[in-house]
């Protein structure tokens, strides 16, 4: 028997539930796993299903299903639940989310595939070696009163995606705003993190900020990547209470905690296809 990802998105009506199980048995298929939500803003129907079925074939499994759902709009996806996706890692200096996701993955917490890590500093090429997994430095240099390396820099990202056959790219800490072309390039293949303080505390040392100013939480925001910078459609958020006790240095190291949860949370999510994208928000099928 083999296990597919079934996941639906289309606008909610009667009888939509009784045409995917109709579908799946047509193909001898047996639910092992189903959630279901209508949104009531869009009125968008989401459904995740995990099928278990004779049928090797996921085009097979999508084709009897689809024909069920003729008369809908539907976006329909099936998948085989052995299939790992591959995922390029994007890294500046910070390694707290880069190390997590790659101890999460070596352990099986995370069943993607790894194919390179990129990064516009040298410092992670140790941590990558470690683990076995390529690194290329991609330094963005800019000339004296002249333009950057950055579009360069970001034709050779898109190679590289297109070399690996990446399915997603997660910013792991990346520290530089990618360009709108590479945003819409990547639509809805792109995982970022960043602190909650936004956009209250901007630019250097926001939890220094942020302590300067007494907070009493600090978080984290993994989301969609889009060109609106750090307003992509949210994934997942972690937040840790702190009190008057907490020193700067302890926010950051709680902050890191809360970026490394959240964004680890973010990619396992959308690597067992539990994230559906409804507007400006997401359904996630936890």
């Amino acid at each position: 028997m083999t296990r597919h990802i079934l996941t639906l998105t289309c606008h909610d009506r009667p009888g939509l539930v009784h045409a995917v199980c109709g579908g799946l048995l047509d193909v001898g298929g047996n639910i092992l796993e189903n959630a279901q939500f209508t949104d009531p803003d869009s009125l968008t129907f989401c459904m995740r299903t995990v099928v278990d079925t004779s049928v090797d074939d996921p085009a097979v499994v999508q084709a009897a299903v689809a024909e069920r759902l003729a008369d809908t709009q539907a976006n329909l996806r099936v998948r085989l639940e052995s299939e790992r996706p591959r995922v390029m890692i994007m890294v500046s200096k910070f390694d707290h989310c880069l190390v997590d996701l790659l101890y999460r993955w070596r352990t099986g917490a995370l069943a993607v595939d790894l194919p390179i890590i990129v990064s516009n500093h040298a410092d992670c090429a140790l941590i990558a070696a470690q683990y076995g997994i390529p690194f290329l430095h991609l330094p963005i240099t800019k000339a004296v009163d002249g333009p950057t390396s950055k579009p360069a820099q970001e034709a050779r990202i898109k190679e590289l995606i297109a070399e690996h056959r990446v399915d997603l790219v997660v910013l792991a800490r990346y520290m530089q705003v990618l360009s709108d072309d590479l945003c819409e390039h990547l639509r809805g293949r792109a995982i970022n993190i960043h602190h909650s303080f936004l956009p209250g505390f901007k630019g250097a040392k926001p939890y220094h900020q942020a302590h300067a100013r007494g907070v009493k939480l600090v978080g984290a925001t993994a989301h969609f990547v889009t060109a609106d910078l750090d307003e992509g459609p949210i994934i997942e958020q972690d937040v840790a209470r702190v009190d008057h006790t907490h020193t700067a240095e302890q926010l950051v190291a709680l902050g890191q905690d809360t970026e490394r949860l959240a964004l680890s949370r973010a990619v396992r999510f959308w690597a067992e296809d539990r994230i559906l994208l409804v507007g400006d928000k997401t359904v996630v099928f936890r």
